[in-house]
């Protein structure tokens, strides 16, 4: 069935920018990029939720029929993050960090999950994700994500996640801090020597790159004229990236992760048009695959 595990955070966002803003919303790394998955693959996810936790969120992710057997209920407030962005919509500003339950977050991966296919291990503690390979028999790709704090603090656990990882997921700032080289190229050839077989920089606004053994492709955002959010849109393009390789049955061609960038290009540029996953819950197939011919049209030339 190619199914895809998600392990990552939920959590409540309290989000301002200069268009508007938006409090306690649903968001959490391994929301946005389940949610997004489930459009190609069946999805489980797992996370810890407070007793406080909205039953309309759960029900919300059951409707795109992802499983959540695996989101572990603890008593005490749900994670919680404030942030605001200026005109720079490529900077959040954190204003408050609420770890709550997810302080203490184990992750337990249910039974029924041990033999997902895929296993996409969304920004969380490198322990933790070093902890689901260990749950895990044996998937036939693994993806990570990671964030400036991982690299902070535990460079060297970080290394041996990536190492043992398909795909490696980082945006452009973390890529160069982590390697310590201002060049994205050499950034995404350093990566790929400690490991992963690909390494895909977000860039934001700016589009991608992806790094393969003997490939390398840039894709551009998709184009757009209004932005109010771009909370969760890394979290959203990994997991349409991921979800379309896995939809393909784990094709780690050439060919279909160029293609696997741009269906996660669409579903990001979906998120980040209204605040949450207000804009990905009126989201039909229809449009995204109109979002992907777009995009082909957008960056298409001919030699003459």
């Amino acid at each position: 069935m190619n199914e895809i595990l998600v392990v990552g955070s939920v959590a409540l966002d309290s989000v301002k920018t200069p268009f508007g803003e938006a409090t306690e919303a649903l968001g959490g790394s391994a929301t946005y990029a389940s949610y997004s998955a489930s459009f190609f693959a069946p999805t489980r996810v797992v996370a810890v939720i407070g007793d406080d936790f909205p039953q309309e969120h759960v029900k919300l992710l059951q409707s795109r029929n992802i499983q959540t057997d695996g989101l572990q209920v603890a008593q005490g407030r749900t994670f919680r993050w404030s942030g605001s962005y200026e005109y720079d919509l490529n900077e959040a500003h954190t204003l408050k960090t609420e770890l709550n339950v997810f302080e203490t977050f184990k992750p337990r991966i249910p039974a029924s999950y041990k033999k997902s296919d895929f296993v996409f291990l969304a920004n969380i503690d490198p322990e933790l994700q070093l902890d689901v390979l260990r749950q895990v028999d044996k998937p036939k790709l693994v993806a990570c994500d990671t964030m400036n704090l991982w690299i902070n603090l535990k460079p060297d656990v970080l290394r041996k996640v990536i190492a043992r990882a398909d795909f490696l997921f980082i945006n452009d700032a973390e890529a160069r801090q982590f390697t310590n080289t201002a060049g994205l190229i050499k950034a995404g050839r350093t990566l790929q020597s400690w490991g992963p077989k690909f390494v895909v920089i977000k860039k934001g606004e700016h589009g991608s790159l992806m790094f393969g053994k003997d490939a390398f492709f840039a894709a551009p955002a998709y184009p757009l004229e209004e932005v109010f959010d771009p909370t969760g849109a890394g979290d959203t393009f990994a997991g349409g990236f991921f979800g379309c390789v896995a939809k393909s049955g784990g094709d780690t061609s050439d060919a279909a992760l160029r293609k696997a960038v741009i269906y996660g290009t669409a579903m990001a540029s979906f998120t980040v048009e209204k605040f949450s996953l207000e804009r990905l819950k009126a989201l039909t197939p229809g449009q995204i695959e109109d979002r992907v011919r777009r995009l082909k049209e957008l960056t298409h030339f001919d030699l003459v």
